[in-house]
């Protein structure tokens, strides 16, 4: 996943800068007399996306950018159009703050323009293979009714995207942006077996007793881990 950042921002300098190197190596002083260095300097953590499908894996990274030319001038030209480029990207965080000392020290070059961007980096999970029964159901002997509920979190926060299962039924669906779910056609409560919830790795089953067809909402509150 990495190397598909590496690729793009090289990509990115083609576009401002043009037909010039571009290394990806630690910087040294050869490597900063002519072209453009993309140094990846650290990985970081990023908050989890917030989606309405499985969440995906992530975390960022963080790119130190400097350029060398044959003229201090040019240098200072081309490192500048990156930076005004680079402010323009959605997904790019652009760090203007001072690079330490002892960063150039440990590189052993001597300190020069440069800025850092960090860029996220992700891995989508696939969905869970949840069998679905297509309606209209057929119910023999019992009328169909309707089931709706809301899954919230501590202090009632709405919960969305969490998977909601009938395992009798082979059924399941996924709460909305404000954590509600809702089965239309069910049998009475009594065929139903339980309902199982599943949502930032924690699974809460809920037993037929505690389910109210055609009446208010069920309120579903699922104990999450602090942290």
């Amino acid at each position: 996943m990495i190397d598909q950042v590496d690729q793009r921002l090289k990509a990115w300098v083609g576009r401002v800068v043009g037909d010039m190197p571009v290394s990806l190596a630690t910087p040294d002083r050869s490597s900063l007399e002519e072209g453009v260095s993309l140094y990846l300097l650290e990985l970081g953590a990023l908050p989890p996306a917030r989606t309405g499908r499985r969440v995906p894996l992530q975390f960022s990274v963080c790119y130190l950018i400097t350029v060398g030319a044959q003229t201090p001038e040019r240098a200072h030209h081309l490192l500048g159009e990156l930076v005004f480029s680079a402010l323009e990207i959605a997904d790019f965080e652009v760090e203007l703050s001072p690079v330490p000392l002892e960063l150039w020290a440990t590189l052993g070059v001597p300190p020069r323009p440069a800025f850092r961007v960090r860029v996220p980096v992700r891995r989508e999970r696939a969905e869970p293979n949840v069998q679905r029964v297509r309606f209209p159901l057929v119910l023999r002997s019992a009328s169909p009714e309707e089931l709706r509920g809301r899954v919230v979190g501590p202090g009632d926060v709405p919960i969305p995207g969490a998977l909601v299962e009938l395992p009798s039924l082979k059924l399941g669906t996924r709460t909305d942006a404000r954590g509600y779910f809702h089965f239309p056609l069910v049998p009475p409560v009594e065929s139903l077996g339980g309902l199982e919830v599943r949502a930032k790795g924690e699974v809460l089953h809920v037993g037929a007793e505690a389910l109210t067809p055609n009446q208010e909402p069920l309120v579903i509150r699922l104990p999450l881990k602090e942290g």
